[in-house]
């Protein structure tokens, strides 16, 4: 039951990652999307949202991983929110000038 919240995570993580990389940034909390330029908006979309993406599908992946060995899914885990993060931080960085 436990590995099943992975797939529940996994997929609404996922959708949120959709919804920032079409543009819709309402997700993201105010003070994390306060300084974004007007004109940069699709780029810090895409950046975020592709971050967010990738820390639902390995969620999901460790889901599938789960039944075959414990050690794939620390690893999936761990490898897609190190990855996912860098790419939620490159926008912040980039587009917001700062985390907050």
């Amino acid at each position: 039951m436990e590995k099943l919240t992975l797939l529940l995570f996994g997929s609404i993580i996922s959708v949120i990652g959709i919804m920032n990389i079409r543009g819709n940034i309402s997700t993201i909390h105010f003070y994390n999307r306060g300084k974004v330029k007007e004109e940069d908006i699709p780029k810090y979309g895409k950046a975020v949202g592709t971050g967010t993406l990738i820390v639902g599908l390995s969620l999901i992946a460790a889901y599938l991983a789960a039944p075959r060995s414990e050690k794939a899914v620390e690893f999936i885990m761990t490898a897609g929110l190190v990855v996912g993060l860098g790419f939620i931080l490159y926008g912040q960085f980039k587009y917001n000038r700062g985390i907050f």
